[in-house]
């Protein structure tokens, strides 16, 4: 079954990564949609990521055949575009045309083919692939010992805070790794996790189901560094901060289990369109902006222009590359067919 609100939800967190660059780049209102506020459009992304993957495999038996339909379909869905960007990064770098991102020698390169680090925006795809990992033990324990599942993600949650979130990164022979990007990811999966384990089974009270609960997304840039009436460090520190989690969480809940799956504004083709979309935006927008900065025009043409090359080229990378890749992989490595969601980030 499809949640098409969903879709809208990916889009939304896509353009609230793409919005905080281009103000963090071009300074646009003086810069007060950046200040790392990215990180809120990531945050739904993991959530979004848990979500799915518990709704689609968590009632599925845990057996060979299903684990490997599953890692085919993440890795279809998620590693093509992801190896084509870092390595198209470094064999730019290395030739000193600065297209897109700062990959500058073999073991940086290493660092992001093992998932161990990320450059720029392709810091979340590691976390993004050892999250699946994590999953597949959740996915162990979902048929006979479901419980486990809370009592796991609990006592790790309980840990990172206890912990102050290990700051574990630094390099292994030259090879760069930062661990601390899946710790501080991990409760966000997590609660997308558990939400997604209750979402078929929950009751809610038609009365409770209100269009007006999309009104919750406006939370959202309340937590913005500039805006937010919050004066603990939680606006600095979003993803070390528990509170954070908190509204974000809120925010998810309602939009998933409260608003009604017709509602229009995040039913709608256009959702449907950025969200089909969004990995690609979310890869690829980056240098596009940088190179729209660069030209001699106003700052409102470099935001149009900067979203639709953006669009265009996500549009492009989806239906001449990801889509074609995919269906090949999963073509050639399993002979049934499985539910597709688009995690990420992805991720």
């Amino acid at each position: 079954m499809q949640i098409r609100k969903l879709n809208t939800l990916r889009a939304l967190a896509a353009l609230i990564v793409f919005f905080t660059h281009f103000s963090d780049i071009t300074n646009w209102f003086d810069g007060i949609l950046g200040g790392g506020s990215g990180a809120y459009g990531v945050m739904l992304f993991f959530m979004l990521s848990g979500f799915l993957m518990s709704h689609l495999y968590l009632d599925k038996k845990f057996t060979k055949e299903h684990i490997k339909h599953y890692f085919i379909a993440r890795g279809a869905r998620v590693l093509p575009l992801y190896l084509l960007v870092v390595f198209c990064s470094y064999f730019f770098t290395i030739a000193e045309m600065d297209v897109l991102y700062n990959i500058p020698d073999f073991n940086t390169l290493l660092g992001h083919l093992l998932f161990v680090y990320g450059e720029s925006v392709l810091w979340s795809i590691p976390p993004e692939i050892q999250f699946y990992l994590i999953f597949v033990i959740f996915w162990s324990l979902s048929n006979a010992r479901a419980g486990y599942i809370y009592v796991g993600a609990v006592a790790v949650m309980m840990l990172l805070f206890f912990t102050n979130f290990p700051r574990i990164s630094g390099d292994f022979n030259g090879i760069p790794y930062n661990l601390f990007s899946i710790l501080r990811t991990l409760p966000f999966f997590f609660v997308g996790v558990v939400f997604g384990m209750h979402y078929k089974s929950a009751k809610i009270p038609d009365y409770l189901k209100k269009h007006w609960f999309v009104l919750s997304l406006c939370l959202i840039p309340l937590m913005y560094p500039e805006f937010t009436p919050v004066t603990s460090d939680a606006k600095n520190r979003m993803w070390l901060s528990y509170e954070v989690l908190l509204v974000m969480s809120a925010v998810f809940f309602c939009v998933v289990f409260l608003v009604p799956n017709n509602n229009i504004l995040l039913a709608n083709k256009l959702g449907d369109f950025v969200g089909k979309i969004s990995y690609s935006l979310y890869l690829l927008h980056m240098p596009i902006i940088l190179m729209v900065n660069e030209w001699e025009i106003a700052i409102e043409f470099k935001l149009i222009l900067s979203l639709s090359l953006s669009l265009l080229v996500a549009y492009i990378s989806f239906c001449c590359f990801e889509r074609p890749i995919a269906k090949m992989i999963r073509r050639f490595g399993s002979a049934s067919r499985e539910p597709q969601p688009n995690a990420v980030i992805q991720s």
